[in-house]
């Protein structure tokens, strides 16, 4: 075996590698810990029992990625920030004990609260100050919201535990709400308007020539999102609109990026590989950020 071939082997099971086994493991944790609530819950409401499962599996598959690919996620650290790979390193042991907290529901009204904070400091740090640089960059909005929705999402989770604990919550429900409402809206608007690009989250990947009815689905997802999005933001029925849109984002999950990543593993650029995996569980995020709100919204806000 040559050298090549031996630096690709070791630099795919470094970052590629190193996210599956994460996502596996924190999958059955998360399937044993939500096995109860599950059997319990009746209807549409077994799919928000599973917000705690989709957000907790993309942190460990994160969190593993800043260990494995340290030195390149080293290098987007602000650089007004001394010891970028310490940060690295400390953001990577964040979000794994995020993950089991959140995934076993130990401590979730610490954890979730204080990775949202971690994700209004990096948009605060990194993705805001990008995104006014070039204003008409409409990726750098995507992001941003995105970024947005996934602090929201772990105060919506810290929110559900606080509720249960000792009625508490509610203005982390209303900021999250709104930050869910107005990321669906806008997102729902660029399905319209980019019908050929990966639905759920609009990045700039496109969609695989293979996959059938691109733009039905392009413009499913995006009436989905404007009518969800404007019933939360107005929160009307917003327990029942998050649950809808929420279970529809994690069916493109399952059968959107779900194909796009075994494509994507069997390409033997690494790159290709770390890109699939990303996709697939940033969108699961957005899913859990979504669902998360369902969880945490009463009932009587059905």
């Amino acid at each position: 075996m040559d050298s090549t071939i031996l630096a690709t082997f070791f630099e795919f099971s470094r970052t590629a590698f190193s996210m599956s086994p994460a996502a596996v493991v924190l999958l059955w944790i998360a399937l044993w810990a939500v096995k109860a609530d599950f059997a319990q819950a009746h209807g549409l409401d077994k799919i928000v029992a599973l917000s705690n499962l989709c957000f907790a599996i993309p942190l460990a598959v994160f969190g593993a990625e800043h260990f494995s690919a340290a030195g390149g996620i080293s290098q987007i650290v602000p650089k007004f920030m001394p010891w970028p790979l310490f940060w690295t390193y400390f953001v990577g042991v964040a979000l794994i004990a995020a993950s089991l907290s959140i995934a076993t529901k130990i401590q979730v009204r610490w954890s979730g609260l204080l990775f949202g904070c971690m994700m209004f400091l990096f948009v605060a740090m990194m993705d805001l100050p990008g995104t006014l640089a070039d204003p008409h960059n409409r990726i750098n909005w995507v992001l941003l919201l995105r970024e947005l929705s996934f602090g929201a999402g772990g105060w919506l989770l810290a929110a559900g535990a606080l509720a249960r604990k000792d009625g508490q919550g509610s203005k982390l429900i209303t900021v999250g709400r709104i930050v869910i409402g107005i990321a669906a809206i806008f997102y729902g608007v660029e399905h319209f308007l980019h019908p050929v690009n990966v639905p759920g989250v609009p990045l700039e990947k496109f969609m695989p020539v293979w996959i059938p009815g691109p733009r039905l689905i392009a413009y499913l997802t995006g009436a989905i999102l404007l009518t969800a999005g404007v019933s939360i933001l107005l929160a009307r029925k917003t327990r029942t609109a998050a649950t809808y849109l929420g279970g529809w984002i994690l069916l493109l999950v399952i059968f959107i990026y779900g194909p796009i990543l075994v494509v994507s593993l069997l390409d033997p650029s690494t790159d290709v590989k770390v890109e699939g995996l990303n996709y697939f569980f940033d969108t699961l995020l957005f899913a859990g950020a979504i669902l998360a709100l369902a969880s945490a919204t009463p009932p009587t806000d059905s």
